[in-house]
């Protein structure tokens, strides 16, 4: 199947009539279901908090007094202290494929909440290093699950023209809580003085203060919060996805846009249930790709978990300067997040994601040249300094408003409804693996080569473009249920096809669409609901122009 001429995949022109506006009206227009999506998001402002926390409270001295030295040490002893959260992020995001089958994405996440609050417990009980690895082990199990549900989550109860929108909210929670983290680590680290007479209050604070979101999410999950429409359907409450989803678009069931939507997901469901024993190349290549995608990700963390070090790297030595450069980096990542949030489901996912990531690579190689012509010399060449952190802030503009948000809309959308939540689920492993490695290995890359460090990333951003260019399909527009036919190599067999057809008749959905009609010639359009008409062959359903 082509894309269609304006670079998006092609849809139904009878589905696309019943979508509404993207961007900020399609987004106040879907009320409910935003202010869901916004609520939910508070997982990904624990996660973010969590995230920069850490790096604020790594270099306060009451901290470093806590954990015997162990947190002023350099090369792995460091980098384990900032990984281990993410190997325990590894293991929850693993395990929380199939937790969110068996008990579903609300209690998922009440469930996540409940074992992060443990591990910032136990961090909080700290007298040694022992207590700051296993609180954040346990943590970790918590954000990792936290990560991969919510996005998932508000995946499957958005309409199709502002899901990305919906999904990058959980980005733009993410900046805010590192934004929050940062300048409240900032501004605890004076408690008691920056020296040796800091007081434990310094760093007890700003990892205490994270209990209270996650509260605020668990006591709402176990409230007032719906189930995923999707996951009903899939567990077989049919009529409670129907009234699900009729709440959520704020309408009757007997809307027509509600049905239409209800029906192509229970479609798709029986699809997939009398088809269960085979196995589709397209559903394989989906994996592939989302995986790559994620598992990219986090190596942004180059910046965002040891900032303060690179920083100190540049010839700003002193723990408060560097702190204060640390927190411009958690305001600009928020802010350059927001346009993500309002046009990713306008400009498409892969137009951002090769845009961010050429930007990124020209900043990583440009800082790399002036590490190579000035490090050591520092002291003499201040403005030099103050050009590298200024690249490093454009870098993370750069991620911001790309890599950070568009990577978690493709790998909570490209997935089958049947093994959706465990295709999240390993997309998601990839991020915090590649995350644990980038963790447990940047400090002692600096130390060892800041020149090639950066020029190592810069290189990895570079072939991140290239895949984006050659390999990545756009999915803007399109519902969940669409993304089979997007994703295969070749579109579905003939009888899969045909199978899919006769399941459409049978439940009422070609009715709803079309009447007494068939399907016109030139049904398909592309997937911002206008644009070029193709030819439509109802045996194949293939394209051309």
């Amino acid at each position: 199947m082509a894309p269609a001429a304006t670079g998006g995949a092609p849809v139904s022109a009878a589905r696309a009539r019943l979508s509404g506006p993207p961007g900020i009206k399609g987004i106040i227009a879907s009320g409910k279901t935003t202010g869901i999506a916004f609520f939910a998001s508070l997982g990904g402002f624990v996660y973010g908090y969590n995230q920069g926390m850490f790096a604020q409270v790594l270099t306060m001295s009451s901290f470093i007094k806590a954990t015997n030295g162990y947190a002023e040490g350099t090369g792995t002893a460091q980098g384990l202290l900032t990984s281990i959260l993410e190997l325990g992020a590894w293991v929850g995001t693993l395990f929380n494929g199939y937790l969110a089958d068996a008990v579903g994405r609300r209690w998922c996440a009440l469930i996540a909440c409940c074992v992060f609050i443990i591990g910032v417990i136990v961090q909080a009980c700290t007298v040694n290093k022992d207590y700051v690895l296993a609180g954040r082990f346990v943590t970790g199990l918590g954000v990792g699950s936290l990560s991969m549900v919510v996005p998932l989550y508000n995946a499957e109860l958005s309409p199709p023209e502002i899901r990305g929108s919906l999904v990058a909210v959980q980005q733009l929670a993410i900046t805010f809580g590192i934004m929050i983290s940062f300048w409240i680590g900032y501004g605890t680290n004076f408690i008691g003085g920056t020296g040796d007479s800091q007081s434990n209050a310094a760093w007890l604070i700003p990892i205490c203060i994270q209990i209270l979101p996650a509260l605020i999410l668990g006591a709402g999950m176990l409230m007032f919060m719906p189930e995923s429409p999707r996951h009903l359907m899939n567990i077989g409450r049919e009529e409670q996805a129907l009234s699900t989803l009729a709440r959520l678009r704020n309408k009757s069931t007997e809307d027509m846009g509600v049905r239409v939507e209800y029906l192509e997901i229970k479609a798709l469901r029986d699809f997939e249930v009398e088809t269960a024993r085979k196995k589709y190349p397209q559903y394989q290549d989906g994996s592939r790709k989302s995986n790559f995608l994620i598992g990219f990700y986090d190596y942004a963390s180059l910046i965002t978990n040891p900032a303060p070090f690179i920083f100190q790297n540049f010839g700003f030595q002193g723990n408060t300067l560097s702190l204060l450069a640390t927190g411009v980096v958690g305001v600009i990542e928020f802010l350059l997040t927001i346009p993500a949030v309002l046009y990713v489901d306008k400009f498409g996912r892969k137009s951002i994601l090769l845009a961010g990531a050429i930007g990124m690579a020209s900043c990583h190689f440009i800082v790399a040249g002036l590490v190579g012509s000035y490090e050591g010399h520092w002291a003499s060449h201040v403005a030099a300094g103050w050009v590298c952190i200024v690249f490093v802030w454009i870098f993370i503009s750069q991620f911001a408003y790309s890599w950070g948000p568009v990577s978690w809309i493709v790998v909570s959308e490209v997935f089958p409804l049947s093994m959706r939540a465990k295709g999240v689920s390993l997309g998601g492993s990839a991020n915090w693996l590649n995350n644990f490695a980038v963790g447990i290995s940047t400090s002692p890359f600096i130390n060892t080569s800041q020149f090639g460090a950066f020029i190592f990333f810069g290189c990895i951003t570079v072939v991140a473009a290239l895949w984006v260019f050659f390999l990545l399909p756009e999915t803007k527009g399109l519902t969940l249920e669409e993304m089979d036919e997007l994703f295969g190599d070749a579109g579905f067999a003939e009888a899969d096809l045909a199978l899919k057809a006769k399941i459409e008749r049978d439940i009422g959905l070609t009715a709803l669409l079309y009447g007494d009609e068939e399907p016109p010639m030139t049904e398909k359009v592309g997937a911002n609901g206008k644009g070029e008409e193709r030819e439509f062959k109802e045996d194949t359903k293939s394209l051309s122009l």
